[in-house]
C-alpha cells in the first residue's frame, strides 16, 4: 500500500520506509537526529504486568535496532468500556517499569473504548546522523551475530491455548522483557572504536527469514544461516511438533519461503521455526569479520548471549540459504 502513496521529497529523511527498515529517522542539526516508531498489539500472556512490559520491551527495540537512544514516549491503549480499571492499571504500571529501565520518560498517550485490548507506544530517540545502523549496508563477507533465542510466536500461541508448560512460559517471558538496551549500547560503543558494524535489524514479526530478506534486498547481497547455531527457546520446537503454529508464521512462510534454499538434513520444525514471528526478538547484526569475534566477546561480556549464525554473500541465487 505505501507503495502507491506519492514520495514526500524532505532531504532531512535519513530512514523512511522505502527499506522497511525497522524505524525512521529524521535529521534535526549535523549532529542530532530523531528515530521514531509506534508499536501496539493485543494480549499475548495472562498476566496484566507481564503485558505491559513485554508491550514496551516491544515498541523501544525498533530505537535499538537503529543504534538510536530512546528519550520520551507515548501510551497506546485501547480497552473495553466496561473492563476492569484494576487490569488496566496493571498493564500501564508494567510498561512504566520497563521505559524506566531504558531511561526513556513517558510523557503522555491516547485511549480509546474498544471491545478488545490493545497496548503499546509511540516512541522518540535520538542518534548522531552519521552512525545510524539501517537494514541496508551489509557487505559480503560480513558475519551475522543474533542477540537472542528464536520461539516467542510459537509459545505464545500454546499459551493462548492453554498448553504451554510453565518452564516455556517463563523462557518466553525473559525473552520478551529483556530489553535490547546492553546489546545496542555495546553494539554503538563498538562502532565508536571503529568497529565495521554495516547493518542492524530486530527480527519481530516477520520472523528470522522475513527481517533476512529486507537486510538482503536493502543491501543488494545473499545471505546463508547455519541453522544449527541459531538458539531456541526452550520449548519452542515441541510446540511445532504438536502444531501450535500462530497464523503470522504461515503467513511470512508463505510470503517469504520462495526466496529460501534448504540444505539436506534441516529438520521440518527448524524451517518452521524461521518464520516465527517474534514479539521484542533479539537483535541481528552485520558485522565485517575482522570484528565480529571481538564484538561476540563484547556482547558476551555484558550478558548478552550473542551467537555468530550465519555469514552475507554476494547477491545471487538463493537470496537465503539455510545450511545444517
Amino acid at each position: 500500500m505505501l507503495g502507491k502513496l506519492a514520495r514526500q521529497q524532505d532531504p532531512n529523511v535519513l530512514v523512511g520506509f522505502d527499506h522497511a527498515d525497522d524505524a525512521g529517522v529524521y535529521r534535526l542539526t549535523p549532529e542530532t537526529a530523531l528515530v521514531q516508531t509506534v508499536d501496539f498489539f493485543t494480549p499475548i500472556v495472562d498476566d496484566p504486568y507481564t503485558f505491559g512490559q513485554i508491550a514496551a520491551t516491544n515498541a523501544l527495540s525498533d530505537v535499538y535496532a537503529m543504534g538510536g537512544k530512546p528519550m520520551t514516549a507515548l501510551a497506546l491503549v485501547c480497552f473495553p468500556e466496561k473492563g476492569n480499571l484494576d487490569i488496566l492499571e496493571r498493564i500501564l504500571a508494567g510498561g512504566l517499569s520497563k521505559m524506566m529501565e531504558a531511561n526513556c520518560t513517558i510523557i503522555g498517550g491516547h485511549s480509546i473504548r474498544d471491545e478488545e485490548t490493545k497496548f503499546g507506544y509511540s516512541v522518540t530517540g535520538v542518534i548522531d546522523p552519521k552512525r545510524v545502523l539501517a537494514n541496508q549496508g551489509a557487505q559480503p563477507g560480513d558475519r551475522l551475530i543474533f542477540t537472542k533465542a528464536l520461539g516467542t510466536g510459537v509459545i505464545s500461541t500454546a499459551i493462548k491455548k492453554g498448553v504451554a508448560q510453565q518452564a516455556w512460559i517463563d523462557a518466553a517471558v525473559k525473552s520478551m522483557t529483556t530489553l535490547n538496551k546492553t546489546a545496542a549500547e555495546v553494539i554503538q560503543s563498538g562502532v565508536n572504536q571503529g568497529w565495521s558494524v554495516h547493518a542492524l535489524t530486530d527480527i519481530t514479526g516477520f520472523g528470522m527469514i522475513g527481517h533476512a530478506r529486507e537486510i538482503a534486498l536493502a543491501s543488494d547481497v545473499s545471505i546463508v544461516f547455519q541453522c544449527g547455531k541459531i538458539s531456541v527457546i526452550d520449548g519452542a520446537l515441541d510446540c511445532i511438533r504438536a502444531g501450535y503454529i500462530p497464523g503470522g508464521l504461515n503467513a511470512n512462510r508463505e510470503f517469504a519461503e520462495c526466496m529460501v534454499e534448504y540444505e539436506n538434513g534441516i529438520p521440518e520444525e527448524m524451517k518452521t521455526l524461521l518464520f516465527d514471528p517474534q514479539t521484542a526478538g533479539g537483535l541481528l547484526i552485520s558485522v565485517a569479520s575482522v570484528h565480529s569475534s571481538e564484538l561476540i566477546r563484547s556482547l558476551h561480556a555484558a550478558d548478552v548471549p550473542a551467537v555468530e549464525i550465519g555469514q552475507v554473500l554476494r547477491r545471487g541465487k538463493p537470496l537465503i540459504r539455510i545450511t545444517p
